[in-house]
């Protein structure tokens, strides 16, 4: 069975390659926010624990994936509670939260990517923490992306190498 993947691989308007993801969750966008932001709510569902200092310019502190080394990023902008964006390695990261009628929020990530190369790799891994995203938002309990609950990365990946979309940067050992 194929993995069905949500996120778009694009080319923005400065030929900067991307992988976009977008999702509408039934919270206000102040609890949105939340759960992009609050070290308390990451760490369920970001690759890394998370640090952030709020404001342009600020640091933010990576720590505890086991696929990489602990590292720092800048915070490129803020505009609490609605963009949060920060370099992460050669990438850089984009949330846009949209406040939509009903109290509901249009949650969109952006990963830019420093190489194009990466796109099915950091697609694949998008899926599999935005999938625990979504269960933390309907009030399930779950441990984060590198838990034995996670989602199964490999098989996002083969459908994104599958679906065409650019690979050839190193992968986590399947281990």
């Amino acid at each position: 069975m194929t993995a069905e993947l949500t996120g778009t691989y694009l080319t923005l308007d400065d030929g900067r390659a991307a992988v976009r993801f977008s999702r509408t969750y039934d919270h206000p966008v102040e609890r949105v926010w939340r759960f992009v932001t609050d070290p308390g709510e990451t760490v369920h569902w970001f690759p890394s624990r998370l640090r952030i200092e709020m404001e342009a310019g600020g640091t933010v502190h990576f720590s505890g994936d086991p696929h990489q080394a602990d590292d720092t990023g800048t915070v490129l902008a803020v505009d609490e509670p609605r963009h949060l964006s920060f370099t992460w390695g050669g990438d850089e990261v984009r949330f846009d939260l949209e406040a939509l009628d009903g109290g509901r929020t249009r949650f969109t990530l952006t990963n830019v990517l420093g190489e194009r190369n990466a796109a099915a790799r950091n697609g694949a891994g998008w899926e599999v923490c935005l999938l625990a995203l979504d269960a933390v938002v309907r009030g399930e309990l779950h441990a984060g992306p590198h838990s034995e609950d996670a989602a199964d990365w490999h098989g996002y990946y083969r459908a994104y190498l599958d679906a065409g979309i650019p690979s050839g940067a190193p992968v986590p050992d399947p281990g």
